[in-house]
């Protein structure tokens, strides 16, 4: 079968806020091929990326991602990889086209998987998707106090891991942030584990991150997320050699699979967390996911939007089992709830599974989605390149 169509869905909540909630917002992606549907979302900016996929051509590295992707075959997952690597060589100078190709990559995967009718995790070569534990992954609330209400709701859901990252976390001073890990700490059940995100609040600077250490080891973080901005690789490696030593999860950011293999061979990482929205899609996740496996370092996936994006970012590395814990948005906005029919539940024990329907197991209900749909429209040299299609 071929492409035939490429669309794109600029979704939004009537108010979007500053803060670190990456729901507020979507662009999904719509591949018709044969018949088929696929479908797939980027973690990124959506006008932006709608931009990279129909601009004019600066020159022969900066082409626009549809040169590279329109009326291709999509058969076989040699096809995928084919698709991933004519993006990288044609798009190479255009800075958006991983987070473009995320998305993109993602429906090629679905809808392959709906042709061979296989779940995605059998596409990459795995034989069995194993169970992840998810953590209840939450911003901190503006106070410890807020934070403490948090931490007893979530626990009371039945979560036996928990996160807080940014909100004002790492922004106040070094009283503020003990008070918020202990209120973490205290209203989260003892033998959970509890995982800080710092939200990239230091940026380089090692000594105010190294000054958190002994709090973090006081509440036994299970690790300490993005102390720093994607790629400080220095920084990093001096963390984690720092004592008192708490184990430094990372990578959320890499938008390629250069960026992913730098922070896992040079950052004394512990924990490797890839967005598959971000990254180039499922493709690059998986490659970095196989890396990650024989650098004995634990993939995780970074996932803060719908459970489309939750299911793809599971399949990466679904097959691997000692790869236990898994990221689980709780505070998700409502345009992202419903962006999924299926949702993927905790069983009675706590665990979450990849579906096992074909393709991504996921199916968009678009119905409650066309009261978030942004009207787009690009213009060059007053000819209409772009257009929002019908949802």
């Amino acid at each position: 079968m071929k492409i035939e169509t490429v669309d794109f869905f600029y979704l939004s909540m009537p108010e979007v806020l500053d803060i670190g909630d990456g729901s507020q917002d979507a662009l999904l992606v719509r591949i018709r091929a044969a018949g088929l549907e696929g479908w797939g979302e980027c973690e990124a900016s959506p006008l932006t990326s709608i931009a990279s996929y129909v601009c004019p051509m600066s020159h022969s590295a900066c082409k626009p991602l549809k040169y590279s992707i329109e009326g291709k075959g999509i058969n076989s997952a040699e096809d995928i990889y084919r698709i991933t690597a004519d993006v990288r060589e044609n798009s190479l100078d255009l800075l958006q086209a991983d987070h473009t190709l995320s998305g993109i990559d993602i429906a090629l995967w679905d809808l392959l998987g709906k042709k061979l009718e296989q779940p995605v995790y059998k596409l990459l070569g795995y034989q069995q998707a194993y169970p992840k534990l998810p953590y209840a992954s939450q911003l901190f609330g503006n106070t410890p106090e807020e934070t403490y209400e948090k931490a007893t709701s979530t626990a009371a859901k039945g979560f036996r891991a928990v996160k807080f990252g940014w909100g004002p976390f790492g922004k106040q001073n070094l009283e503020q942030d003990i008070a918020h890990l202990h209120a973490a700490r205290e209203g989260t059940d003892k033998d959970a584990y509890l995982m800080i995100d710092a939200g990239t609040a230091w940026t380089e600077n090692n000594s105010e991150a190294a000054r958190r250490l002994p709090a973090l080891k006081a509440i036994n973080a299970y690790w300490l997320e993005e102390p720093f901005v994607n790629g400080a690789l220095e920084a990093y490696k001096m963390l984690s050699e720092t004592a008192p030593q708490v184990a430094l999860a990372g990578g959320e950011g890499c938008n390629n699979f250069v960026q992913a293999q730098a922070m896992i061979n040079h950052a004394g990482l512990h924990f490797i967390q890839i967005d598959a929205g971000r990254i180039g899609g499922i493709t690059t996740a998986k490659k970095v996911a196989d890396l990650a496996r024989s650098k004995s370092v634990t993939y995780v996936n970074h996932t803060f939007t719908s459970h489309l994006a939750l299911s793809a970012s599971l399949q990466p590395y679904a097959g691997i089992e000692n790869d236990l814990i898994s990221e689980y948005p709780v505070e998700l906005k409502m345009l992202a709830q419903e962006i999924g029919k299926e949702k993927i539940i905790p069983d009675s024990s706590g665990y979450i599974h990849v579906p096992e329907k074909p393709g991504l197991g996921i199916t968009v209900d678009t119905a409650p989605l066309q009261k978030y749909l942004v009207d787009v429209e690009i213009k060059v040299n007053g000819k209409q390149i772009y257009y929002t299609p019908q949802l």
